[in-house]
């Protein structure tokens, strides 16, 4: 009999944090593992959830905030929502984000079953009331980096390093692969196959750069005028600040004579890739990232990244190997990189093969799954 794994999140859309949980879901063996998942609301997560065989529930609740209180929050109706769902699907263990934690842990309590939490992000500090829960109340922390670890513990860690596991996601590379077709990419930009395309991939927020991208293409211009670039991503969580932080990039793109004509915002584009297929180079100017699913994507199809050196990208990327890392906030070195492999098509068939070849050995979602799968089996042993 497979062990019955719940897994909850408090996002609906789509961002990397959830490509990562839907890697995780389509990679886990279906003879050990049944999948559930819960979200306070139907959505885009859902949607591809079920994609993938994976039953879905709509517990309604609103995520906690980062000063949450446990002991308060563990006993809202929330908690008892996802205990009951717990209890009804015979879960072994449950998969939370933070966002859900109290709930979460709540919930596994109530149902005597393990609770992992993967910490996706670094930036929620940990108050002192909080302490003792993320100390006791979890079975195992996984951080999908080491940045992401380092980070949450802070400079004087309120626990052990060795108490939070750091396991890297990955992709399947029969699924991201050099052979995709960024045919439809090309014809709605009005390009042919030989035009020099530069691309991103990122929801809209302050964080992912894409201010530091637009001066980026503005350098490359003034170097390959025939250069073209292209953006997908939208604000896939409908918050008011990347709202307001998006329309001023946009603008900023009108009201630019050279990048009106050169670069193309798509918003959301239902398969990410074909703009990675279509792509010479791929750029990710954030000024952080906890992981970036984006460059393992990106390498898995053989193509070369020019990356921000900061976060979980120093950790995957190899620079000078499989594409570039400069200092954040730099478009002048971005733009010094990307014009470098735009005139080198040797140097990026040689840093996308490498790149490809990395994920194969380190990245891949089976890999990943397997670890994952390891934690919770060793979690489940531990509270029988």
């Amino acid at each position: 009999m497979p062990h019955t794994l719940l897994f909850v999140s408090a996002y609906t859309g789509l961002g990397g944090g959830e490509s990562v949980q839907l890697n995780l879901m389509g990679a886990l063996d279906p003879a050990r593992w049944a999948l559930h998942l819960a979200t306070p609301r139907d959505g885009q997560l859902s949607e591809a959830a079920r994609a993938l065989n994976v039953r879905t529930h709509v517990v309604p609740y609103r995520g906690v905030p980062t000063w949450f209180l446990p002991p308060v929050w563990m006993r809202f109706p929330a908690a008892r929502r996802l205990a009951a769902l717990a209890r009804d699907v015979g879960a072994s263990a449950i998969h939370t984000d933070y966002h859900s934690l109290p709930f979460a842990v709540a919930a596994a309590r109530a149902n005597r079953i393990p609770v992992v939490w993967n910490a996706m992000g670094w930036w929620f500090p940990v108050y002192p009331w909080q302490r003792r829960f993320f100390r006791e109340g979890i079975t195992q922390i996984v951080a999908i980096t080491e940045a992401v670890r380092d980070r949450w513990l802070g400079a004087e860690p309120f626990m052990p390093h060795d108490r939070v596991r750091v396991i890297v996601p990955g992709v399947d590379p029969a699924q991201y692969h050099p052979g995709v077709d960024g045919g439809p990419i090309r014809e709605r930009l009005g390009l042919g196959a030989d035009a020099p395309l530069v691309g991103m991939i990122a929801r809209f927020q302050h964080v992912k750069g894409h201010d530091v991208f637009q001066a980026m293409a503005r350098r490359v211009l003034a170097q390959i005028p025939e250069a073209r670039f292209v953006v997908a991503g939208e604000n896939v969580f409908g918050v008011s600040k990347d709202e307001a932080y998006k329309q001023d990039v946009l603008r900023a793109a009108r009201e630019d004579p050279a990048l009106s004509a050169a670069l193309t915002y798509l918003g959301f584009w239902p398969d990410a890739r074909e703009v990675i297929a279509a792509s010479d180079v791929i750029v990710c100017p954030s000024r952080f990232e906890s992981l970036g699913m984006v460059h393992l994507e990106s390498m898995a199809m053989a193509r070369p990244v020019v990356s921000m050196d900061n976060g979980g990208p120093a950790e995957t990327v190899v620079d000078g190997e499989t594409g570039f890392l400069v200092p954040p906030e730099d478009p002048d070195a971005l733009a010094d990189r990307v014009v470098r492999l735009l005139r080198d098509p040797a140097l990026r068939q040689r840093m996308g093969a490498a790149g490809r070849e990395r994920v194969l050995a380190r990245y891949t979602s089976s890999g990943y799954a397997e670890q994952i799968a390891a934690v919770f089996e060793n979690a489940i042993g531990s509270v029988r």
